[in-house]
């Protein structure tokens, strides 16, 4: 398809997206991410199981407020000592950051177990905290692989 064909599909006056607009897509697409990384867990793997597609939306919109709720924690802590020298603080910087990423699932696991009781279910090692890390290592990285493909598509030639 050439330039001048592709333009035919774009209005004359395109309008930059607000903040708003792209703080809507990137969660948007972040739980429609999660919501299908939760289902293809629960479809092939007898470690999740999700009693119906509505558990699994709401399980993917709480997981994604829940895991950006943890990176915010996680920054804040990394600024908080972002100032300090020292091989001491620079160590309490990344041990209180893992500490907070890895307390975080706990968090998770408790919140998810509480809302959605017998509907939703990780099983496996530590009472299923280890499929759920899994889960949610997955998560991210598609996540991930999207951003760039997303990014990629926008470099020009």
């Amino acid at each position: 398809m050439t330039t001048h064909a592709a333009e035919a599909f774009v209005p004359a006056v395109a309008e930059a997206p607000l903040d708003r607009q792209r703080l809507f897509v990137r969660y948007f697409t972040g739980i429609l991410i999660d919501l299908v990384v939760l289902n293809l867990f629960a479809e092939y793997s007898d470690k999740v199981f999700v009693d119906t597609f509505t558990t699994s939306l709401f399980a993917a919109v709480v997981l994604q407020l829940l895991l950006q709720g943890t990176i915010a924690v996680e920054h804040r802590v990394m600024e908080y000592f972002s100032d300090r020298v020292g091989t001491a603080a620079k160590f309490l910087k990344y041990f209180c950051a893992w500490l907070v990423l890895f307390g975080s699932k706990f968090v998770i696991l408790e919140a998810l177990a509480f809302l959605f009781e017998k509907d939703l279910q990780f099983h496996g090692i530590w009472h299923g905290l280890i499929t759920l890390i899994v889960v949610i290592v997955v998560m991210l990285a598609a996540e991930e692989a999207v951003v760039r493909l997303y990014r990629a598509l926008g470099r020009r030639s």
